[in-house]
């Protein structure tokens, strides 16, 4: 990908990044920005409680499915090609949805939104590792970027309850259509038109249905409350289509994931602490919603506002301090690090009382867990885009984002049902709802304490000092 007059540091590569990132921001901040505006949306379409997990699954369902495929395809047909396809079906779908006038409209326009979103955001991370490939360069564009991702969730939720509680919920997804707009506009003039391999160089069309089929199943099995019956059926099914995907691009001509990425330690590891960090980090923020609102009784828009310390500590990290830390001292020791922070406050909300207070027992571990993610995501993002080859970018950043969404469903999903396990068992025995809600809740930060345990110990075990030329020792900064 070149852009015009894309000399080093010039000012359209940075123009281009913003025009990224605030796609990017879009298509995050639609995974939670109608969280808050949930009740309302139930109130108004007549959803019963359980099918109104479906205005946020119907969404993450098709996004997580075809990030792969769709990130192959921008190696393919051209990266900026994908992007604007995908921007103009989210911008086109959010419109639908904020027009939606029942369920069914708006389930099918949220799955629609969410095909949109997996074209768009599949092939971001590769245009930025194009447009920087210099590793200073890179690293504070990646921590623009993961500022972006880790903190789009808690924007999310501010702007959800500011539109929700201001206008109505149909703004919480109208507001796409003029973002929408203008950045297919700036991508036209900032970003010029890259050509890919071209589709002679081959699509794996048998690979691209099934790692679609099978990893939609698997999100729709995480986020399915159905019998368990049914749901082990179809997680075996999702298994078996995801086990012959592999085994089709061991022997397919052109694969659409080259196992060889895999041989890549970096890549590898990246994407595995990613899938725990994420599914500890989401679960966090699904859960710290319901909690403020259902036990210390915030309205939706205070809530949404209680979420801002999160944002602004991730700022001040990813984009200062964390790229600093990383050309110094290595892609482990600042990735593991800011895990540790984030388990610190992870931990101090497995002792959140039913009686609490917001300024006490909740902004402490938000403030950590915003200063840790800022140091912890452009590491990993670093590492998990670390292809050995430049015309792996496109799958190295599908794959990323699709570790991504698959462990932000299956954390949300398995920390709502374990906090929501917990809270039915002990109002059956006796204990009064809010303090059996707090219980719950308390239970279900304890699991997401541990995933990120995890991704600490497997980012210590797996993921290299440094990476590629980050071999060599960092050149000093500039005075």
């Amino acid at each position: 990908m070149v852009l015009e007059n894309a000399e080093p540091g010039g000012r359209s590569r940075q123009l281009a990044l913003v025009v990224l990132c605030l796609a990017s921001l879009m298509v995050v901040l639609d995974g939670t920005i109608v969280v808050v505006a949930l009740p309302s949306i139930q109130s108004d379409l007549g959803f019963a409680p359980t099918s109104l997990a479906w205005v946020v699954n119907a969404y993450l369902v098709p996004f997580g499915g075809l990030l792969l495929f769709s990130g192959r395809l921008g190696d393919l047909i051209g990266r900026r090609r994908v992007f604007v396809i995908g921007l103009c079906v989210f911008t086109v779908a959010s419109l639908l949805c904020g027009l939606a006038s029942n369920q069914t409209m708006l389930i099918v326009f949220r799955f629609i939104q969410g095909a949109g979103g997996a074209l768009a955001s599949s092939v971001v991370l590769s245009m930025i590792v194009t447009l920087f490939p210099e590793q200073r360069e890179q690293g504070k564009a990646l921590g623009l970027f993961s500022f972006v991702q880790a903190g789009g969730a808690s924007i999310g939720m501010i702007l959800g309850g500011v539109l929700t509680q201001g206008l109505s919920w149909n703004w919480t997804l109208l507001v796409n259509v003029p973002i929408g707009i203008v950045v297919v506009v700036a991508t036209f003039a900032l970003i010029e038109r890259d050509t890919g391999a071209g589709l002679r160089a081959g699509v794996d069309a048998i690979g691209a249905v099934l790692v679609t089929a099978g990893a939609m199943l698997l999100v729709y099995v995480i986020v399915d409350t159905g019998s368990p019956t049914r749901r082990w059926s179809l997680l075996i099914l999702a298994l078996l289509l995801l086990g012959g995907f592999l085994l089709r691009q061991a022997k397919a001509a052109t694969p659409l994931l080259p196992l060889a990425l895999f041989r890549s330690r970096p890549v590898t590891g990246g994407n595995i602490v990613m899938i725990l960090m994420v599914a500890g980090m989401m679960g966090f923020q699904f859960l710290t919603a319901l909690y403020l609102q259902q036990v210390l009784g915030l309205d939706a828009l205070t809530t949404g506002f209680a979420f801002l310390p999160t944002p602004v500590a991730n700022a001040v990290v990813a984009l200062w301090l964390g790229p600093k830390l990383i050309g110094r001292l290595g892609i482990r020791p600042v990735l593991a690090g800011g895990l540790i922070v984030v388990a610190a406050g992870l931990a101090l909300l497995t002792q959140v009382p039913v009686n609490g207070n917001y300024f006490a027992h909740v902004l402490p571990a938000l403030l950590l867990a915003g200063i840790g993610m800022g140091a912890a995501v452009p590491a990993v993002i670093g590492s998990a885009m670390s292809a050995d080859s430049p015309e792996h970018t496109g799958v190295a950043s599908g794959l990323a984002n699709t570790t991504l969404q698959i462990g932000a469903a299956m954390g949300t999903a398995a920390l709502a049902t374990v906090a929501a396990s917990r809270t039915t068992s002990l109002v059956g025995s006796g204990t009064e709802p809010k303090e059996a809600a707090a219980s719950g809740f308390q239970f279900a930060y304890l699991g997401s304490t541990v995933l990120v345990v995890l991704a600490i110990l497997a980012a210590l075990v797996l993921v290299p000092m440094r990476l590629g030329s980050a071999q060599r020792e960092p050149q000093p900064e500039p005075a």
